[in-house]
């Protein structure tokens, strides 16, 4: 099977990650032949010239184009994103591209996983059947391409992991980046709405998928499609998936690949137990500062008891508000928020070190539709002992 590129490849470009003294990522364009691209039935599209053509097709055939921007590394919760666009849509594109500008000098830019063979491996298992048209039976839908594009396309100024050395054009949500993740990530969001309003006009979708893992970014990237009047996608087609777990409760990431096997099974899962732990108070109205200490122990203890030496460090757990990611005063309580009147579930979000790898994980308590979340119900408070 060959890989289905669309033309001029004749040849393509492997890209090698290069620094600069400045911190400027520079690509260094060795020509190699097309077996430098993974084999695939899917169509990989490497440049704009060559999807856009695919695109244009798909407007002229009135077919409806999902949307799911990854960086690779794909699990089940990226895959459960890609089945949400299959049962919605005529067409699922899926975008693949490690993005230099939400990483700070001191992340994981060069570590962070790349399996790309893998990853298309996935994609081309991956189909369903949805009602056909009219008298026509079921029809099958399978993932329709791969954008993978190189980092001199998504940056033709060059970019740098310190912003104040960046040139060209950057996006920036003001007032609702710095709080929950933004406030250990200054820089992070900058660089994700920045590559999303690339690849959404590139791509233009006509709707798109985030999972809840990354309930900010979400939210933060309805806003920015609110305020720039974007129509590909509209707001009110960004949808936001529950979060994929594993059976421990442990929020699927492509990070999870740095943890050992004793930390994923008997460590990590403690921040999703001591956000469970602080739903269970906030349903009994304890005020949010007596739960924040109350969280935080479930995660002393799990690193207190473990048998293998580990480096275990929490970050935040807080309660924020879905519309202004503010923090929750301390002596907010869930009685307290519903007399407001307002209507807004709660974000309850927290973020721990394991060794070199931070984890993230939120859940959102009242009825998550309301942030446009595809679920079926509300989910009830489970209550964990310490």
């Amino acid at each position: 099977m060959s890989a289905r590129l669309c033309p001029p490849y004749g040849i393509t470009a492997t890209n090698v990650v290069k620094r600069s003294s400045a911190g400027m990522i520079r690509t260094s364009r060795t020509l190699s032949s097309l077996s430098s691209v993974p084999s695939s039935s899917i169509p990989i599209y490497r440049t704009l010239e060559g999807y856009r053509e695919w695109r244009r097709k798909a407007h002229d055939e009135k077919k409806s184009v999902g949307f799911v921007a990854t960086m690779g590394a794909l699990h089940d919760g990226h895959l459960s994103l890609v089945k949400k666009s299959l049962e919605a849509n005529d067409h699922t594109v899926l975008s693949i591209f490690v993005n230099p500008a939400q990483f700070a000098p001191h992340e994981d830019l060069t570590t962070y996983p790349r399996t790309l063979p893998r990853d298309l491996e996935l994609l081309e298992s991956m189909s369903m059947s949805v009602p056909g048209s009219g008298d026509a039976g079921p029809a099958i839908r399978k993932p329709s391409a791969v954008f993978l594009p190189t980092v001199s396309q998504m940056y033709p100024s060059g970019i740098s992991q310190d912003t104040a050395a960046q040139k060209g054009t950057f996006v920036e949500v003001k007032g609702y980046g710095h709080q929950m993740e933004g406030k250990t990530r200054p820089a992070f969001f900058r660089g994700v709405a920045t590559v999303v309003t690339k690849l959404f006009n590139a791509i233009e979708p006509t709707r798109t998928y985030f999972g809840q893992k990354d309930i900010q970014q979400a939210l933060l990237l309805r806003r920015m499609t609110r305020d720039l009047l974007m129509s590909h996608p509209s707001p009110e087609n960004l949808h936001i998936v529950p979060t994929a777990r594993d059976k421990s409760g442990l929020a699927l990431s492509s990070r999870n690949a740095y943890l050992t096997a004793y930390e994923r099974e008997h460590i990590a899962p403690a921040l999703n137990r001591a956000l469970h732990y602080a739903h269970g108070m906030w349903s009994s109205s304890a005020p949010k500062a007596e739960i924040l200490k109350y969280a935080a122990m479930v995660v002393a203890e799990a690193a207190k008891h473990a048998t293998e030496k580990v480096d275990v460090r929490l970050d935040y757990i807080e309660f924020n508000d879905p519309e202004t990611f503010e923090p929750l005063p301390d002596d907010a309580t869930q009685s307290s928020w519903q007399a407001g009147d307002h209507g807004r579930p709660v974000i309850l979000s927290g973020a721990m070190w394991l060794g070199k790898t931070r984890l993230i994980d939120n859940l959102v308590l009242g009825d998550a539709r309301r942030l446009g979340v595809m679920i079926d119900k509300v989910a009830e408070p489970n209550l964990y002992n310490l």
